[in-house]
């Protein structure tokens, strides 16, 4: 079991992750996230916001320790700043933001209406990660001495085509569960929304600014109760 799960299963999710992504785009579905913006939208901002900010900080100190081992355990251990400090404070912005927008999902009848078994199950899969990595990171010591002597060499190893798995076969039951769940949600990605992070819009950074005019009335817009026709919403 630990031969699949940590040693054949990540080149699975990789493999699915680059056809599947190919596949999505080839059958006209595109790397959409279907964004409900337009269907609700100060609750998205105040949910989006933690989530994304806590999932990039997070993503990067992971990356850093990957690239930077000997710099990730020396900062870890200086007694200033530690990597878990700074993790457990963005994990939590991510774990907050994103089960606001999950009370969201299940609150709004509109966008009940878009959500699919797909979005639940992922959010899912994110919200287990993220309780994992703090658990881990609260009651485990996990940061800049195990990461860069365990998890490091794991990855480089899977990386170079020749896992070794002795050393994440021997980690706790929540860091072997936190590896597979790393796997599951790559595995996931086509087939979800987060595939649009693949065409993050980067250009949006120089390009000039768009006016956008309303003439209705935006809680008018967005009441649940009243009929749609086809000439609203209307911008300009």
């Amino acid at each position: 079991m630990d031969i699949l799960l940590f040693g054949a299963f990540p080149y699975v999710a990789v493999v699915v992750f680059i056809i599947g992504t190919i596949w999505r785009y080839q059958t006209g579905f595109k790397y959409s996230s279907l964004s409900s913006q337009f269907l609700e939208t100060k609750k998205l901002f105040l949910a989006s916001v933690p989530f994304h900010i806590g999932i990039l900080v997070i993503l990067t100190g992971h990356l850093v320790g990957f690239l930077f081992p000997s710099l990730f355990t020396r900062i870890g251990g200086s007694g200033i700043v530690t990597f878990e400090t700074v993790s457990l404070v963005f994990g939590i912005s991510a774990i907050v933001g994103l089960l606001f927008l999950m009370i969201r999902r299940f609150t709004n009848d509109r966008i009940k209406a878009v959500t699919t078994k797909m979005d639940v199950f992922i959010e899912f899969v994110l919200l287990v990660q993220f309780g994992l990595g703090i658990y881990i990171a609260t009651s485990l010591g996990w940061g800049s001495q195990w990461y860069a002597s365990v998890m490091v060499p794991y990855l480089r190893s899977i990386w170079m085509l020749n896992p070794d798995i002795s050393a994440i076969s021997a980690m706790p039951i929540a860091v072997q569960l936190h590896v597979v769940g790393a796997s599951l949600f790559i595995f996931l990605i086509p087939f979800s929304r987060f595939v649009h992070f693949l065409v993050a819009p980067f250009h949006y950074i120089s390009r000039p600014y768009q006016v956008v005019r309303w003439y209705w009335d935006r809680k008018e817009i967005r009441d649940t109760s009243t009929p749609w026709t086809v000439t609203r919403p209307k911008n300009i």
